[in-house]
């Protein structure tokens, strides 16, 4: 982290175009706060990897998702909780990719938890209104533990003219 409390900065001029700048950290913020699918990449226990899309939120300087506390990602994160996130557009010359990177860490305290149960609703609607009690978000029948990830590494992918890679570094 930097002085401001931003990140450290890197455009990569490997992949960058010579007329590209960095992203500045609070226009990436902005775009993981809007983007509504991510594909969620974890190690399964015999190193095998499993990588599956759903909807996360980003509140307080970190990536929210919710999953079953049996589903194949829980029992990933149980043993490995090293993940991937990465969320932009399937486009070659146009958007903006971003890839975080960090360790997924389980929300228990239900104070916590009532933030991003919030921003759940906000962002997708009432379908995913969630009841928080008991460090879970209960839904109809069923519960889900809920993770957040801080990120350590996040990469960002400017694509088409000019096309740019810039990273950002977190922590000391």
């Amino acid at each position: 982290m930097t002085t401001d409390g931003h990140p450290r900065t890197h455009l990569d001029p490997r992949y960058s175009d010579e007329t590209a700048t960095a992203t500045p950290w609070p226009e990436a913020e902005k775009l993981l706060a809007g983007a509504e699918l991510f594909c969620f990449s974890t190690v399964r226990p015999d190193g095998r990897p499993h990588v599956t899309p759903l909807p996360a939120v980003w509140s307080a300087g970190e990536l929210h998702f919710c999953t079953g506390p049996e589903e194949r990602k829980a029992r990933n994160l149980a043993a490995n909780p090293q993940v991937v996130l990465t969320t932009g557009t399937n486009t070659w010359d146009r958007g903006y990719d971003l890839v975080v990177e960090g360790e997924a860490v389980r929300v228990t305290d239900d104070g916590r938890l009532r933030e991003p149960a919030a921003a759940w609703e906000e962002k997708y609607g009432a379908f995913w209104h969630f009841e928080v009690r008991d460090g879970f978000f209960h839904h109809g029948p069923g519960h889900a533990v809920v993770y957040s990830v801080a990120p350590r590494t996040v990469f960002g992918f400017g694509k088409g003219q000019p096309f740019s890679q810039t990273r950002w570094r977190f922590g000391a």
